[in-house]
């Protein structure tokens, strides 16, 4: 592990979810940027949290992780040279179990979908706006 490391929990983006209980449900890319679809788990600080239904145990929303200036994505240890579209079009979904930072503009995000290295900027969590509770 790298010195410059860092847990998604020590990442201001994602303050008020927890990333761990969210589902990846999709890989897209729009413009120069990675979209990762996800149903989001929202803690109760976060400013968009409410109070579940009686049917409901906790606060999802739908939201996209989007990694702008996205230049390479990768399963873990898989060395072949791909395009980010073909690349995607291979990787699976479900229940995240990790992300980190591990370098400056590296990410690693793991799951049942696998393990999978990112290159890109800062990322970005976006709440869905057509979302209608």
């Amino acid at each position: 592990m790298s010195d410059d490391t860092t847990d998604w929990t020590d990442l201001r983006e994602f303050k008020g979810v927890d990333i761990t209980q969210s589902f990846l449900l999709s890989w897209g890319t729009e413009a120069n940027s990675l979209l990762i679809d996800v149903d989001l788990f929202l803690c109760a600080d976060h400013p968009f949290y409410e109070k579940p239904r009686p049917a409901e145990k906790s606060c999802f929303r739908p939201a996209y992780l989007e990694f702008p200036w996205c230049t390479r994505v990768a399963p873990v240890g898989d060395g072949k040279a791909r395009s980010i579209s073909e690349t995607i079009g291979t990787l699976g979904n479900g229940k995240i179990s990790g992300f980190r930072r591990t370098g400056d503009g590296q990410y690693e995000i793991n799951g049942e979908f696998g393990a999978v290295d990112i290159i890109a900027e800062r990322p970005m969590v976006r709440l869905k706006t057509h979302y209608i509770g």
